[in-house]
């Protein structure tokens, strides 16, 4: 059984002393209501990630990510901050290729691929998101964005470093606009993304991979988005910055 996730994306939200107030909320929830084996993440801003770590020891169902790491190992790249620094802190997974990132700080799949190695060699857990803008899904060319940058952006790895990814599917057009894909849209795409890793790689790598869903996921859309055969979870924005709404999506799993 592949594991079920849920992740939440603070993005560039909430002061320190209103992080660990949130944080300290969801643990809590988690400890109390959360029945099945599902892994709830949160992925914060850097100033958070330390602080969030040692309140979250103890916490099994709780898993703390960072939300973006440089390709290099270490150097002269002010501002920003390495996977190893990550791994250090007790982080378990980071964040990578989200829209934001791409859209705004023009990280392409090469620069992203490149991401994926440094993330992984030091043992940490890739969250790699991929969609397709609206302009991309009008046009008809939503599964050629998705493959490519399936292929471009890790399917270079072998099959026992692939295993150690999540994959995000976030629809562009769905983050932050509160327009949800339908859960069928979703699921089809999903599908899909299951399908190209099993001709990638095996049946068996596949039906091991974690593929959770982005764009506007909360408490009402979480059961029927989640209820689909290939959706394991999901990627949550605004919602994960609500103790209340966050924890309610992770108890879907229950």
């Amino acid at each position: 059984m592949r594991k079920k996730i849920v992740a939440g994306n603070w993005k560039m939200n909430l002061d320190y002393n209103e992080g660990l107030g949130v944080f300290s909320e969801i643990i809590n929830m988690v400890k109390d209501e959360v029945t099945g084996t599902q892994e709830a993440v949160i992925c914060s801003p850097f100033i958070h990630l330390h602080s969030l770590v040692q309140l979250a020891k103890g916490y099994t169902k709780v898993s703390l990510g960072a939300q973006n790491a440089h390709q290099a190992e270490s150097g002269a790249y002010t501002g920003e901050t390495s996977a190893k620094m990550i791994k250090s802190i007790g982080a378990a997974y980071v964040i990578l290729g989200h829209s934001e990132r791409r859209q705004y700080f023009g990280e392409t799949n090469e620069l992203l691929a490149k991401k994926i190695d440094t993330v992984l060699a030091n043992d940490l857990r890739p969250i790699f998101c991929i969609g397709e803008t609206l302009q991309e899904r009008e046009a008809n060319q939503h599964f050629d964005i998705i493959k490519s940058q399936l292929v471009e952006g890790v399917f270079h790895l072998d099959a026992a470093h692939f295993s150690k990814l999540v994959i995000a599917y976030e629809p562009v057009w769905a983050i932050g606009t509160g327009v949800t894909a339908s859960s069928e849209q979703a699921q089809e795409i999903h599908a899909f993304i299951r399908k190209e890793i099993v001709a990638k790689y095996s049946q068996e790598v596949a039906d091991n991979t974690t593929i959770l869903y982005g764009g506007s996921c909360n408490p009402k859309n979480a059961p029927e988005l989640f209820a689909q055969p290939d959706i394991d979870g999901g990627l949550i924005g605004g919602a994960s910055l609500k103790s209340r709404d966050f924890v309610d999506i992770v108890k879907v799993f229950n």
